[in-house]
């Protein structure tokens, strides 16, 4: 990374201990933060099982003064396109006013004797910003069972541009707890522009 604060030296200390093409992945963040200073990141590296093959997946978020980072890379397998594996790498830069919501789901061991501080078992972070909306129709009914009249449809909307899953048992306590920081900071950061 370009700049040497302790930030940026841990994001990249996260990218090579992901073990997971390093230099490709610290390359394509690097361009799309340029000059910003990091504010908060998290890196999440995981193993998909794909019938006989092992696929793995890294996600990089990166929180900078006005921005939201998101860099993905995958690996692939030789195909008909390419003689040999391959990797493909992507990062989207996007407006920290443009995030309309920000989700953390927490999973808990014997919530009875929930300690405050105690880290979950597992974080679910999902982040809308309005890229990609998923929605779930379905034939609109009354309460007449008789009817036989077209209701049209009703269903739902909703932003599903991001949703990571991190767990204490796959991705270990460190990792979990990033993935708190993380969402806290872009929380707070996505509050600050709408006031």
């Amino acid at each position: 990374m370009a700049k040497t604060s302790t930030t940026t030296q841990g994001l990249r200390a996260a990218i090579e201990r992901s073990g997971y093409y390093p230099a490709l992945v610290a390359e394509a963040v690097e361009a799309a933060i340029g000059g910003d200073t990091i504010r908060s990141y998290l890196v999440h590296q995981e193993t998909t099982f794909d019938a006989n093959e092992v696929r793995r997946h890294v996600t990089v978020l990166v929180l900078t003064g006005n921005r939201f980072i998101v860099s993905h890379t995958d690996e692939q397998n030789a195909d008909t396109t390419s003689p040999t594996p391959y990797a493909t790498t992507s990062t989207e830069s996007v407006k920290l006013g443009r995030i309309s919501s920000v989700v953390v789901s927490r999973v808990v061991a014997n919530p009875e004797s929930y300690t405050p501080g105690t880290l979950p078992r597992e974080v679910v972070l999902t982040i809308g910003w309005g890229a990609v909306s998923r929605i779930d129709l379905e034939p609109a009914a009354c309460g007449d069972p008789n009817c036989e009249a077209d209701h049209g449809y009703t269903g739902n909307s909703t932003a599903d541009d991001l949703s990571l899953r991190v767990s204490e048992a796959g991705d270990g306590p460190e990792t979990v707890r990033q993935a708190l920081v993380f969402a806290q900071s872009l929380s707070e950061a996505t509050a600050d522009v709408t006031r």
